[in-house]
């Protein structure tokens, strides 16, 4: 029979010393689950007014889901267009920051210092001061109130911290995987795309739930670069309801609030542990 695990004692009192600082985060905590689940049940229910108790059941906050209200677009494209917006943005990042990262921190090109140092620059301005500029390039270009611009600048702009990112990561990557790959007589492209890139397997999936959340929550390009209503996304569907001041249901804005926040909070959950694999790179210059 196999013998059962030992505990050791260093491993009780581990947990047990652990225990205030999980009661004192909980105790903190406690205020926003409380908030949320009461903004949950606000959705679904009517309260008077100068009461905490809901007075009735319904569902009638909800009814932006299938109903489209009156001067908005269809909930479901609006979603659509969300999830597009978000996992293009995606895709590029991932492309061209795995690539480049790859370049920057295995191949001795020409101006590398000054190229990394051009990057963090890049990065170190607010996407809103470029919004006039980007304004009037993509009215020029013609593609003002589309997803693909829109996609073009977002990706842009966060292109930056993606490739610096990867290109730390790259840097822990021994060098004798590449070698044994380049004496079997594997291509530079081959070696990357079969050895190094499933070495930081979790730094890519890392950086792509990243992304998806920068471009799910972004709020001020598209409601710039792409407010008409075929080309809207949530962000921008949800500020509107506070714009009509005229038919304002506080209610339904904090439902499309909520409908907004499930897809990022089920994310974090399932994906957390790769989320925080971001700060583990980078750091090398």
């Amino acid at each position: 029979m196999a013998e059962k695990p030992q505990i050791s004692s260093s491993m009780v009192s581990a947990n047990f010393s652990s225990l205030p600082v999980i009661l004192l985060l909980g105790l903190f905590s406690l205020p926003l689950l409380v908030m949320y689940a009461y903004l949950f049940i606000d959705t679904i229910s009517d309260t008077e007014v100068g009461s905490l108790i809901p007075s009735e059941f319904t569902l009638r906050h909800w009814s932006f889901l299938w109903e489209t209200k009156t001067g908005k677009p269809n909930i479901w494209l609006v979603t659509l267009n969300t999830f597009i917006f978000a996992s293009c943005i995606t895709g590029v990042i991932l492309i061209v920051s795995s690539m480049a990262g790859y370049v920057l921190s295995r191949l001795n090109v020409p101006a590398r210092g000054f190229f990394l140092a051009g990057v963090m620059v890049l990065h170190a301005f607010p996407s809103v001061t470029l919004i006039i500029a980007i304004f009037i390039v993509l009215q020029w270009i013609g593609l003002y109130n589309s997803l693909i611009g829109v996609i073009l600048v977002k990706a842009a702009v966060e292109l930056p911290l993606g490739i610096w990112l990867m290109k730390g990561f790259y840097d822990t990557v021994p060098w004798e995987i590449e070698m044994a790959g380049t004496v079997d007589g594997a291509s530079r492209f081959t070696v990357w795309r079969r050895l190094v890139l499933p070495q930081i397997k979790p730094a890519v999936m890392a950086l792509g739930l990243f992304s998806f959340l920068t471009g799910w929550s972004e709020f001020i390009m598209p409601q710039v670069l792409a407010p008409g209503a075929k080309v809207q996304v949530l962000s921008v569907y949800l500020a509107s309801l506070i714009i009509d001041d005229n038919n304002f249901d506080f209610g339904t804005f904090k439902a499309v609030g909520v409908f907004y926040v499930v897809p990022v909070l089920i994310l974090y959950v399932f994906f957390q542990k790769h989320l925080m694999n971001i700060y583990g790179g980078g750091s090398k210059g």
